[in-house]
C-alpha cells in the first residue's frame, strides 16, 4: 500500500503540514507507504488546453506534474491538502491537479483519493467540495472521516490546537487504509468493476 500526498499549501512546515502529517503517523501504524510532495511553493502554471498530452501521454509543460505522475500512477491512495483562499484551493495547487488529472491518462478508478482543506474560519466546506471533483470524475472512491476532512489554524503551528481537527485526519487515515485494503482485496478475488465504451454527448447540435 502506497499514499500519495500532496502539501498544496505556500508553507512547507505550516498548518496544511500538521494536517497531513498527523495522517502519516497513522498510515504508518497501519503498513501504509506514503511519500509527501510539497508543491504549494513552485511556479506552477494553468492548462491550455493544446491537447499534447493526448498525443505524447504527459503534460506539454514540463514540470513537477510530469514528475509526479509515475508516482500517482503506483500509488493506490490520493491525499491533497490546502490552505482556504476566498473560500477556494490555492491557486497553485489547482492548477497543478487541473494538468495532473488531465494529462495523466492511465485508468485512476479505485484508487482512493481524500481532500482536506485547512482555514483560519471560514471556507473549508466549499474547498472540501472543489477538491473532491477531482476524484469523483476519475472514479476514485472518497476517503471520509468522522466529520468534513478539515482542521482550522491561521498562525503556524495553530493546527496543533485543533484537537478535533487532529482526531478528524487520524480518523480520515484509519478509514482510508481500510478502504485501501479492502479494494486491493476486492481487486484480486473480482477484479475491477467492468466498464463500458464512453459514450460522449455535447449540446451542440
Amino acid at each position: 500500500m502506497k499514499v500519495m500526498m500532496i502539501n498544496g499549501s505556500p508553507h512547507a512546515q505550516g498548518n496544511t503540514f500538521i494536517a497531513l502529517d498527523e495522517m502519516r503517523k497513522i498510515f504508518a501504524e497501519e503498513g501504509v507507504e506514503t511519500e509527501l510532495i510539497h508543491i504549494g511553493n513552485k511556479a506552477i502554471r494553468g492548462c491550455i488546453a493544446c491537447g499534447t498530452c493526448a498525443k505524447k501521454g504527459k503534460c506539454v509543460f514540463d514540470d513537477v506534474v510530469n514528475e509526479t505522475a509515475e508516482l500517482f500512477k503506483e500509488c493506490n491512495g490520493f491525499v491533497v491538502g490546502t490552505p482556504v483562499y476566498y473560500a477556494s484551493a490555492n491557486a497553485t495547487l489547482v492548477a497543478y491537479l487541473d494538468r495532473l488529472f488531465f494529462s495523466a491518462k492511465f485508468d485512476k478508478t479505485m484508487k482512493v483519493g481524500a481532500g482536506i482543506a485547512v482555514a483560519r474560519r471560514g471556507g473549508l466546506s466549499s474547498t472540501f467540495d472543489e477538491l473532491n471533483k477531482y476524484f469523483a470524475i476519475s472514479g476514485m472512491p472518497i476517503a471520509t472521516s468522522q466529520y468534513w476532512n478539515c482542521i482550522h489554524g491561521r498562525e503556524p503551528g495553530q493546527a496543533k490546537e485543533d484537537a478535533e481537527g487532529l482526531q478528524i485526519m487520524r480518523t480520515l487515515a484509519r478509514n482510508m487504509s481500510f478502504l485501501m485494503k479492502s479494494i486491493a482485496m476486492g481487486k484480486e478475488k473480482f477484479g475491477l468493476p467492468q466498464k463500458e465504451e464512453w459514450q460522449p454527448t455535447h449540446f451542440i447540435r
